[in-house]
């Protein structure tokens, strides 16, 4: 048996105000009469602001779980290609990724995801191992250890863009 990881998170409602009065004290009479706004606490770390999706009347200046969701796919594949990139001697300079996801809402209002797409663009230092094939390969081999994605219902897909490989001058 391997080892196990435990997370703990905080959500708390309503947010309080520095004076520590609450944003809805009026609470949950109606569907539109309270602030979907909130927070996320982790220990040690600064509260995320969040709120529901803006079509579910929340504030779309903060974020949103599904949001959040579609990043924690992106962030675990990242972090696991960076690791492998690093074993394999491959010098990654950039990493961006442009991740979608589609939720579908059923009729009588429950939902669920449909599929995310991670979009990863890797910028490295020209090398024997930093062409599309073998950089594919190492996606494809992030996306098969990644806890998150291991852990979902639903296809999560990766579309890498092509590499772009640098130079580096010597020092």
């Amino acid at each position: 048996m391997g080892a196990h990881h435990a997370y703990a998170v905080t959500v708390t409602w309503p947010v309080r105000q520095p004076g520590g009065e609450p944003d809805a004290p009026v609470g949950t009479t109606s569907y539109t009469a309270y602030p979907r706004d909130h927070e996320v606490h982790v220990t040690g770390k600064p509260a995320l602001a969040a709120s529901a999706d803006p079509a579910y009347r929340g504030d779309p200046s903060r974020y949103n779980p599904e949001e959040l969701f579609v990043a924690s796919l992106a962030q675990c594949h990242m972090l696991w290609f960076l690791h492998l990139a690093a074993e394999q001697g491959v010098v990654v300079r950039e990493y961006t990724d442009h991740a979608t996801g589609t939720m579908r809402v059923e009729a009588r209002g429950e939902g669920r995801f449909t599929d995310v797409t991670l979009h990863p663009r890797v910028v490295a230092d020209a090398g024997p191992r930093t062409d599309d094939e073998s950089l594919a390969a190492l996606h494809h081999r992030a996306h098969a250890m990644c806890f998150i994605s291991r852990s979902v219902n639903f296809p999560v897909l990766v579309e890498p863009a092509p590499v772009r490989a640098t130079e580096v001058s010597a020092p």
